[in-house]
């Protein structure tokens, strides 16, 4: 196989490996703030629902999850499983799995805060939604965007679980290519593009937190 041939088949993969990353990132930030908001409710019910899952989350591997959201449907309900089923089936697992890492640093972040910060605003007049999300979460995300920048990076690398249901990303290709050609340049590849991934995702992820300098 010749080099440019083998490096379009891992560009194939590389996208697939950007979209879990990116689709993970959009689903699971947002998702990650609201189960932190329920983690933290005066809901004993719903404080605990949180609890529970985000200890399971955390406490099982993630290729576990994948199997489990891919297979499950078809073994607990009878469902048939369609092949454009394993996509959606990483998306859905990485989603959920993250947001349980992500509501963490967002709890961690929001009681940090000084619970004066709370009592001035009221005293200015905002509601508790105005004086959260103006005033509050700014200062949150300033404060928590490096065990961010780390989750993101783990999630990077994470792409490569996606394999075990057969979803075809950079590091599957790179495997079946070393398998066929017994060459090991399409782990170098694979092992570059994760790199140069990681690199450029740490560099904007920086770059984000020196913009956020002036909520200090």
């Amino acid at each position: 196989m010749s080099i440019s041939v083998m490096l379009s088949k891992l560009g194939e993969g590389m996208i697939t490996s950007v979209l879990i990353f990116t689709l993970t990132l959009l689903f699971s930030l947002p998702l990650g703030l609201i189960v932190a908001l329920a983690r933290m409710s005066k809901n004993i019910i719903l404080k605990n629902f949180t609890r529970i899952y985000i200890s399971i989350m955390r406490g099982t591997p993630l290729m576990l999850q994948l199997l489990v959201v891919y297979f499950g449907p078809y073994y607990l309900f009878g469902i048939s499983i369609s092949s454009g089923y394993r996509f959606w089936a990483v998306i859905l697992a990485f989603s959920i799995n993250y947001a349980a890492y992500f509501a963490e640093i967002y709890r961690g972040g929001i009681e940090s805060m000084p619970l004066g910060q709370y009592e001035a605003a009221r005293v200015l007049g905002y509601s508790e939604s105005q004086t959260f999300m103006k005033i509050i979460l700014p200062q949150v995300i300033k404060r928590i965007i490096p065990a961010i920048t780390n989750e993101v990076i783990t999630l990077i690398k994470d792409t490569s679980l996606a394999f075990s249901i057969a979803v075809t990303e950079m590091f599957t290709v790179a495997k079946a290519i070393a398998s066929s050609e017994k060459t090991m340049v399409s782990y170098v590849a694979a092992g570059i593009f994760y790199y140069v991934f990681n690199f450029v995702v740490a560099v904007v992820m920086e770059s984000i937190e020196k913009k956020l300098d002036y909520y200090r």
